[in-house]
Parts: C-alpha cells; sequence; structure tokens
C-alpha cells in the first residue's frame, strides 16, 4: 500500500495577510498628476482673487492718506470683537502662504513628472522653443514674482528696509498705521519704484498663462471656449499690472506725495 507522505506547513506570518494601509484620499489624489492639477488650479484662482482685491484696496491711495491708513485699519479689525485686532488677517496671510506653497511644490512636481514622461529632447529648436515658451515663461516670472512678495513683505509689512512702516499718526481723534506714508516712501526710492513695475509687469505674464490654464487645469478646455479664455486672461492680467504698476509712477511723478 502506497504511503501518503504529508508536509507540514509553518505557521503563517502576519506579513503575508497584512494590507497595506491606504493614504488619505487626498493624498493619494495629490499623488497622481491630475490631483497636482487641481492644486495648482485652486490655489491659483485663490492666489488671483488676493491679488486682484489688493490692487483694488491699493486704489483708496489715490483718495487721500485718510482713506488709505482707514482701510488698513479696518484690515486690522476684521471681526474684532469676535477676534483679538490682526488675527484674522494673519489667519488670511498664513493661508495665503500656504497655497503658494502647494502651488510651488504642484508646478515643480508636475515639472519632474513632465521630464520623465519625455526623456528625449526635442528635435528641432523650433519645436522646443514652441513647446517650452510657456513654461520657461512661468518659472523666470514665477521666480522674480516670488522674489517681489519677500520684498513687499520686508517693506511694508514687517518694515525691515522700510523705517515709515508701522509708524502711528492721529487722524480725526484716532491713531492709525501711516501706510500712506510707509508706500511714498518706498516708492520714492526709484530702484524700488523700478522693481517694482518690472515685477509686476512679469506677475502680469504670470497671470496671464495661469488664468489660460487655470481653466486645462480642471479639463475645461474645449475649444469653442479658447476665445473668451484668451479675452479673460488677457484682460484680468491686464487689470492687475495697470493698476499695480500705476503707484509707483503716480509717486515718482508726485501725483501721490
Amino acid at each position: 500500500m502506497a504511503q501518503v507522505v504529508t508536509s507540514h506547513r509553518g505557521p503563517v506570518t502576519g506579513t503575508a495577510t497584512k494590507k497595506k494601509k491606504r493614504r488619505p484620499f487626498l493624498l493619494d489624489l495629490y499623488s497622481t498628476s491630475v490631483g497636482k492639477k487641481y492644486v495648482m488650479g485652486a490655489t491659483g484662482i485663490m492666489m488671483m482673487g488676493f491679488v486682484l482685491f489688493h490692487m483694488i484696496g491699493n486704489l483708496k491711495m489715490y483718495l487721500g492718506a485718510a482713506h488709505l491708513n482707514e482701510y488698513a485699519k479696518f484690515l486690522e479689525n476684521l471681526l474684532v470683537p469676535i477676534a483679538p485686532e490682526g488675527v484674522v488677517l494673519w489667519i488670511l496671510r498664513g493661508g495665503l502662504i500656504t497655497a503658494l506653497a502647494l502651488h510651488l511644490h504642484a508646478a515643480y512636481s508636475l515639472t519632474m513628472l513632465n521630464r520623465k514622461a519625455r526623456p528625449v529632447k526635442y528635435q528641432s529648436a523650433r519645436d522646443y522653443q514652441i513647446a517650452n515658451f510657456a513654461s520657461r515663461t512661468m518659472r523666470l516670472s514665477g521666480l522674480v514674482v516670488l522674489a517681489f512678495i519677500a520684498w513687499h513683505l520686508a517693506d511694508l509689512t514687517f518694515g525691515a528696509v522700510n523705517n515709515e512702516t508701522g509708524k502711528m499718526i492721529t487722524e480725526n481723534g484716532e491713531e492709525l498705521k501711516n501706510v500712506y506714508g510707509a508706500v511714498v516712501y518706498s516708492f520714492n526710492r526709484v530702484p524700488v519704484a523700478l522693481f517694482y513695475v518690472v515685477a509686476n509687469i512679469l506677475l502680469g505674464i504670470h497671470l496671464f498663462h495661469g488664468a489660460w490654464s487655470i481653466f486645462q487645469s480642471f479639463g475645461w478646455n474645449n475649444p469653442r471656449f479658447n476665445t473668451w479664455r484668451r479675452a479673460f486672461a488677457t484682460g484680468f492680467a491686464a487689470l492687475v499690472v495697470i493698476g499695480n504698476v500705476s503707484f509707483p509712477i503716480a509717486v515718482m511723478a508726485g501725483i501721490v506725495k
């Protein structure tokens, strides 16, 4: 009679059956190129809204010192007394800094993914120029705008390079920060004013490409809409640039003093 041979397997370890822990949905989505494009689009919209309303608020400079200083006080007093003075403004600033960091990280990550997906360079100089003009412009303008943001904060928010920032004056019996005086002092320095003009022109180029690309990031890129997409991108960028560039020009020309 044939002998039946049985084999005895050892105990199965937990590692063989342990399921890989899934990441949170948002992190999982962000790991894909589609998720990164969504983040680029969403943070781009946030920052576009900021630069537009920031420019509109600064137009109060043309109404005189009292109007601009009172506007700055209004921003400091957002949701007071529910929140302490200045807290909501700094929360908003923190949100914008976070959006900027996510925007930069998503842009860098997408660039790396695109390079891996296209290891072979373009065969002709003309093809290279057509395919990369927008992206190369975005990188250059983005770096200059980033440097400008750092200077702008040091100049008119923290006062590290502007002795007038943070000084108090009395207007209509109320103590206010002399924001108007700090802006005039800043733009009376010709190198600073010129840097502001150049940075905002590059910001306009960045905004144009960004406003155009936002629709593509969310998949709203039907060729039938290209005409009004271009009109929107052009109009938005022009509005912000004209408004922002007018401030240093007005100071240098003596219109605002």
